[in-house]
């Protein structure tokens, strides 16, 4: 790899690299150390194309999901399995790795920069800005910039667009299966909001027991499936269509509450 080899973005791989080294450092002990992390699925993590695979999950915090992501994606592709033990993994690390999130999140501080760096697609929120509702057309630089992603390696995508459990599935998602036909590859993860605050940027408690599971690729008929079909299909993948509501566990739903109230407190 050339010093100065780009990616698509316009990132020096070399600087990337040794961001992610560097990061990866600094988190190891919140997902093997303050609190574990169960991991099911590394053989399909190994199994997988090298491009054009959409990663497609649940979301509870800004940043400790797909940092976890980072860590088990690069562990199970070196050979561990289920298991981020011995950082080794992070000295070649897969670089044209992204995951989708919202630019105004990704300016707000030197932090947020790096972690874009790092591999974000930072995209324009339709249906929310600054806090407030807002209605606005899709940008579609938006969707070349995750089909340029795409082409050239692996996309995490969360595709509620909200830490908050049960919301409705954003259709754009779903859009972009159609348009780009990548291998997508279900994940559900557990506990991360139960052990880190919103960002997840800070420890909240320690001794959580954190879960991810990484499911089969969904069988999905690209051209005849509608966009109503795809995005029931990803409710029930992620777990997170309304049916799941009656068998969420109640650890998780203590959780929520206790977050709702932290944060009608602040405002």
């Amino acid at each position: 790899m050339g010093l100065f080899k780009r990616n698509p973005f316009g990132h020096i791989l070399f600087v990337k690299k040794w961001l992610i080294r560097i990061m990866g450092l600094m988190t190891h002990q919140r997902y093997k150390g303050f609190n574990k992390l169960e991991i099911e699925g590394s053989e399909v993590i190994r199994g997988l194309p090298h491009t054009n695979v959409l990663f497609v999950s649940n979301h509870q915090t800004y940043f400790a999901d797909v940092v976890a992501m980072f860590h088990v994606f690069n562990a199970s592709l070196s050979g561990r399995e289920d298991s981020i033990k011995n950082v080794g993994y992070l000295w070649n690390p897969k670089l044209n790795m992204y995951y989708v999130a919202a630019a105004e999140t990704m300016k707000k501080s030197l932090l947020t920069k790096i972690l874009a760096y790092a591999g974000s697609i930072s995209i324009e929120r339709t249906w929310r800005a600054d806090g407030k509702e807002v209605n606005r057309q899709v940008k579609m630089s938006d969707i070349s910039n995750i089909g340029t992603a795409l082409k050239d390696g692996w996309v995490v995508t969360f595709p509620q667009g909200t830490t908050k459990p049960w919301k409705p599935l954003r259709k754009g998602t779903a859009h972009i299966i159609k348009k780009y036909n990548p291998v997508v590859v279900p994940v559900v993860i557990d506990g991360f909001r139960r052990s880190f605050d919103k960002k997840g940027l800070r420890i909240k408690k320690k001794g959580i027991l954190q879960s991810m599971v990484i499911k089969e690729p969904l069988d999905i008929d690209y051209k005849n499936e509608a966009v109503e079909s795809i995005m029931e299909k990803l409710e029930y993948a992620i777990e997170q269509h309304p049916s799941f509501l009656k068998v969420i566990p109640q650890a998780e739903l203590l959780a929520y509450e206790e977050e709702n109230k932290q944060r009608k407190w602040r405002t």
